[in-house]
């Protein structure tokens, strides 16, 4: 299995319910959520499909198992993080927090992943 294609239907999943979470926000006039829609279309959608984008790119390293971890880290820690975030936002940091930082140390960990498997190309 290829990262890009994990990355693709993801990231358009994701924006797909970004979309209709900020349909769903505009049509309650309830915009708490709205720094939890933004993590999700930002890290869900665009970072995604830019790694779909790298990886399509560089079919050498999008059939390796790094790629496909570090997407599979990436999206994880997006879920994490976007449920924590949206928890803080909308009356619960209690049991938001600790979700938005293990989700936020997660995606770093995406990240630095991601610049290792560029760097060392």
């Amino acid at each position: 299995m290829r990262a890009s294609s994990i990355s693709y239907p993801v990231a358009i999943l994701a924006v797909l319910v970004g979309m209709l979470w900020g349909i769903v926000m505009a049509a309650t006039h309830d915009h708490q959520a709205m720094p939890a829609h933004a993590h999700l279309n930002l890290l869900g959608w665009v970072s995604l499909f830019l790694f779909g984008l790298f990886y399509q790119v560089h079919p050498a390293i999008d059939r390796g198992h790094l790629a496909l971890l570090q997407v599979l880290v990436w999206i994880i820690g997006t879920v994490i993080m976007t449920i924590g975030v949206a928890l803080v936002h909308t009356g619960s940091p209690a049991s938001g927090e600790p979700l938005a930082s293990i989700g936020s140390i997660i995606v770093v960990i995406g990240m630095l992943l991601f610049g290792w498997i560029v760097m060392r190309r």
